[in-house]
């Protein structure tokens, strides 16, 4: 199997280029192709090896959840003309990322596990364990980094740094909220827990839009709901399918993002089982097996899809 670590078109009226974490962004003018590709990151670190299948599995994920999600959000989507391709309009992005953790999983818990009792300027309740559901979903926003990590911060330090409007703030904060209740009823219906996701906005002639992708394991954390009690009450670990067993296995063998850390050797047997279990997550969502398809004429088909969808 083959992954597309990057692609490298020239389009007749492109504008611009922009080489994100994973995608590949093309401007023409007020419009824009994002191309999901292969790579992968964890710790803000783009790994140094792609995930076969990893980039259309995202990218037909969010396709669902932002169409599952327009009447309660606005988003950018025009089209998806392509497994790899989504065509939308151009926003202006907030400077933060939205956060939002209906269980005490991940980051948190590793804040919380250091004896940190508030986070991101929300004060926890003692004697929380792994995993258990919070008494309600926290916002925990982040900053948007251009280079480098993103860091956490407090709705008072946004507020009070200038970096999004009070007003906009608070309409970012209820899409938050309505975004992640429609993706845990979302969950449910294939059995499983929205633990936590991030969400970006941006905005267009002064009208808030969600951009980018939702709930896909890149940007969400999700606990199978069968047996999840149990588990909490045994101690056991949860099943979960995202992004997280990356992180996990990066942690184990001594990354964690910081300098002078090297990234571990990733074989063939890890390459392959980081896109198993995202062929997992695609199952599990929509019910469906991911179909097999023709790496060797994909980049030809992704780029005649974009000049299609702009014609």
């Amino acid at each position: 199997m083959q992954a597309i670590k990057e692609t490298d078109f020239q389009f007749p009226n492109q504008t611009g280029f922009y080489k994100g974490k994973v995608r590949d962004v093309y401007f023409f003018g007020e419009k824009m192709a994002m191309v999901a590709t292969d790579r992968i990151s964890a710790f803000d670190v783009v790994l140094p090896k792609g995930i076969p299948d990893k980039g259309r599995i995202l990218n037909q994920i969010a396709a669902y959840n932002l169409n599952a999600t327009k009447d309660i959000v606005p988003n950018w989507v025009l089209s998806t003309p392509d497994p790899n391709v989504t065509v939308g309009f151009k926003c202006e992005p907030f400077a933060v990322e939205m956060v939002i953790r209906g269980y005490l999983a991940g980051h948190a818990w590793r804040e919380y596990k250091r004896g940190k009792r508030t986070i991101c300027g929300v004060a926890m309740p003692e004697g929380l364990h792994e995993n258990d559901r919070l008494p309600q979903p926290i916002i925990t926003p982040t900053t948007k980094a251009k280079v480098g990590h993103d860091e956490d911060i407090s709705r008072e330090e946004i507020l009070s740094r200038g970096i999004v409007a009070e007003e906009d703030y608070r309409i970012l904060e209820d899409y938050t909220h309505k975004l992640y209740q429609r993706g845990t009823e979302l969950a449910a219906v294939r059995g499983l827990i929205l633990v936590d996701t991030k969400y970006e906005f941006g905005k267009q002639n002064n009208k808030i839009y969600l951009i980018d992708e939702v709930h896909t394991p890149d940007s969400s954390r999700y606990f199978y709901k069968e047996g999840y009690e149990a588990r909490q009450k045994s101690g056991e670990a949860q099943k979960q399918l995202s992004k997280e067993f990356v992180r996990q296995w990066l942690i184990e063998n001594g990354f964690q993002g910081k300098d002078g850390q090297k990234v571990p050797e990733m074989t063939a047997q890890i390459v392959s089982n980081i896109s198993s279990r995202y062929q997992e997550l695609y199952q599990q969502m929509t019910g469906e097996k991911l179909a097999p398809i023709d790496y060797s004429s994909i980049e030809k088909r992704i780029e005649q899809s974009i000049v299609k969808s702009l014609n």
